[in-house]
């Protein structure tokens, strides 16, 4: 997932409300959805009340950007210009390419995905510092927290004890390497 619409959920959808000055509850309901499209009219975006990459860049969240198969727009047309490929501002199966290789030769994690480290060493936007790349990644146990069911706390039995499970892996969340703020997101609608 690297975009937002309603009926999504997590860290992302609150940082998204907050810089829209709406209630940041992380749940991207009609109120967001009606400031982000005031902010697309606004900015002279396509105004379809999806925030994506165009629309993250306009509003300075760098931290929220995410280029991978499926994305488009001008975000992208960057990214194949600064890997030398020709800029059709369409991410597909060619520009993946170019980007894992790019990835492998840089002792990135290469998984084709142009997050904000990977746009930042190719100098896509100049806007992303390491202090971003930061903003953009939770540790896995935060992570997992935010997945976690809202009927109870996050790796928590009935009885209010931590499971055995979260007790198991919480070493290894410690030493784990940091996860993409996107692993937050979920759907609430039905």
């Amino acid at each position: 997932m690297s975009i937002l619409k309603k009926g999504l959920a997590g860290a992302p959808v609150r940082i998204l409300q907050e810089k829209l000055g709406v209630p940041a509850d992380g749940q991207f309901g009609p109120k967001t959805e009606e400031a982000l499209k005031a902010y697309q009219k606004e900015h002279g975006l396509a105004v379809d009340g999806i925030a994506g990459p165009d629309t993250f860049t306009a509003l300075g969240l760098y931290e929220l950007v995410l280029l991978k198969v499926g994305s488009s727009g001008e975000g992208v047309k960057k990214l194949q210009t600064a890997l030398g490929l020709p800029a059709d501002g369409k991410f597909g199966p060619a520009t993946q390419k170019a980007v894992k290789d790019y990835q492998a030769k840089n002792g990135l994690d290469a998984d084709g995905y142009a997050g904000p480290a990977t746009l930042a060493k190719l100098g896509v936007f100049k806007e992303i510092t390491p202090d971003v790349i930061s903003r953009s990644q939770v540790s896995p146990q935060d992570a997992a927290a935010s997945a976690a069911p809202a009927s109870a706390p996050a790796g928590t039995t009935p009885a209010g004890q931590p499971s055995a499970s979260v007790q198991a892996d919480a070493s290894a969340a410690a030493e784990a390497p940091p996860k993409s703020i996107w692993a937050t997101i979920k759907g609430f609608f039905s």
